[in-house]
């Protein structure tokens, strides 16, 4: 469908206000839960390929080396791509992509070669960031302009449910055969000890050629679903049909506001996954929590990401009917106190209630209903809540390495509420107005993604030379830039005086 007298555009590409793209967004959103779901898996992976294959610790985070590479490899020849065969056939790309990596699982267990499980997770990875890149901006153009953040938040929120559920079923699938330790392995002999592992390693096989079946199915869905075609720019003039822009640049890299977003996505992917790689640990040397039980915890640091996203939908979206936007939000705090319920195993205690009994559960909905009253300071616009969230994030790590005990700890599992909506809000100021270069814009912002890789491993530098107290220093700065990003980095610099 072509858009040949639009009424409104966002990102430099048209679309009118009555169209209703609700099918349409409701099949884009099973993608974000499917390559949310997938990544997580790695986590049940990690431990998994470390005992089949006697890895040491460096040799198995080869794991999350090849699939972080593959969003700086990748992600800039599929916003080329992307932008010659339209984002439609981009998605289809990336899922099949994404397939061929999954069933490439099946002959690397068959063979037990490492080298195989690697290629296929470089494969794999490829196929989610061409996904990424094709399915962000989308998404975001979708609609109206003005609630673009708040559809982006949305979708990410069910990548977020993905990240959730993945490593419960993983557990089941992949885990469900017993992992032998290395002094139980040589009371077997050689024959037997073969076996065994033979038997670990074909224990990835029916997970993901499940995973390959899935993804084919959503590909062929897609294809003869009928998806809202997005007219770009006008070729003869290279501007957006309403632009605010004096002139078109010859490349997204000429558009300061992008340049500048691609930082923040950097920074905000390697804050946020630098916070969650040292909770374990940070937890063990605040409180001498068991790792077991700090693990537990951290799953409220990234189920907090799924509540603030659901927040974020709600909030942004400009909704005007108040009975359903209340309806919404009691449902979000529901789920919040589910989770907090679950985590801290609080609902052990109804049978004899106090306040005492579920003091955990009730911090956690504190810091829900401080997000919550964030989100709503940031009235509507994207660049204000960004910059209010920002900062409540730079000053709960800050309380957190100025304090210890129970304080520091829900001081910095409170982070992930604030982090929920950073990486759809700056996607969708940063590609906007960029008309024909929306495409390459999203593969510049998916390679900044690899800050995941980098910046927890300068935090962990610090870690060993400043201790882990204090190495969340990091953290802060990255949210401090985030912070100036919202307030003046994502206005674009050629608007017109108005």
């Amino acid at each position: 469908m072509a858009f040949s007298a639009p009424t409104k555009s966002t990102g430099g590409i048209a679309n009118t206000g009555e169209t209703n793209y609700k099918p349409a967004l409701v099949v884009l959103t099973s993608l974000f839960f499917m390559w949310g779901f997938i990544t997580c898996l790695n986590d049940i992976l990690i431990p998994h390929l470390k005992t089949i294959f006697d890895l040491t610790y460096t040799q198995v985070m080869f794991v999350q080396f090849t699939f972080f590479t593959a969003y700086a490899i990748v992600s800039l020849p599929s916003g080329i791509l992307v932008e010659k065969i339209g984002y439609k056939m981009g998605i289809i790309a990336g899922l099949l992509t994404a397939a061929a990596g999954t069933a490439l699982f099946y002959p690397a267990a068959g063979f037990r070669s490492y080298e195989i499980f690697l290629l296929a997770l470089f494969v794999l990875a490829s196929g989610i960031t061409l996904l990424q890149v094709a399915a962000n901006p989308y998404v975001a153009i979708l609609g109206k302009p003005e609630t673009a953040s708040s559809r982006l938040s949305l979708s990410q929120a069910f990548n977020s449910l993905g990240t959730t559920v993945a490593p419960i079923i993983g557990s089941i699938l992949i885990l469900s055969v017993a992992v032998k330790g290395a002094d139980e392995l040589a009371k077997l002999s050689l024959a037997d000890q073969e076996a065994y592992k033979l038997t670990e390693a074909t224990a990835v096989q029916t997970p993901y050629l499940i995973l390959t079946g899935m993804l084919v199915l959503i590909a062929i869905i897609i294809a003869l679903f009928k998806l809202p075609k997005i007219e770009t720019a006008s070729p003869s003039t290279g501007l957006p049909a309403e632009g605010n822009y004096e002139h078109q640049q010859k490349s997204a890299w000429g558009y300061r506001h992008l340049v500048l977003g691609a930082i923040a996505i950097f920074v905000y992917v390697g804050g946020e996954v630098a916070i969650g790689s040292f909770l374990v640990n940070y937890f063990k040397e605040l409180l001498n929590m068991p790792e077991a039980e700090a693990g537990t915890y951290v799953a409220l640091y990234w189920g907090g990401a799924m509540i603030g996203r659901f927040f974020g939908s709600i909030t942004l979206s400009g909704m005007t009917d108040s009975k359903k936007k209340n309806t919404y939000t009691v449902f979000v705090f529901v789920l919040a106190f589910a989770l907090a319920l679950y985590i801290t195993k609080e609902y052990q205690n109804f049978a004899s209630f106090s306040f005492a009994g579920f003091s955990k559960t009730i911090t956690f909905l504190v810091l829900v209903g401080l997000n919550f009253f964030a989100f709503n300071l940031g009235k509507q616009k994207p660049g204000r809540t960004l910059a209010i969230l920002a900062f409540c994030a730079a000053t709960l790590v800050v309380i957190s390495m100025l304090t210890n005990g129970q304080l520091a700890m829900w001081s910095i599992l409170s982070v992930g509420l604030f982090n929920s909506i950073m990486f759809p809000t700056i996607f969708t100021l940063a590609i906007d107005g960029l008309g024909k270069h929306t495409g390459q814009a999203s593969g510049i912002l998916c390679t900044a993604i690899v800050g995941g890789a980098i910046i927890p491993v300068i935090q962990g530098v610090f870690a060993d030379n400043i201790g882990i107290h204090h190495a969340f220093i990091l953290p802060v700065l990255c949210y401090l830039y985030i912070a100036f990003y919202g307030i003046k980095g994502h206005i674009p610099a050629m608007n017109k005086a108005t």
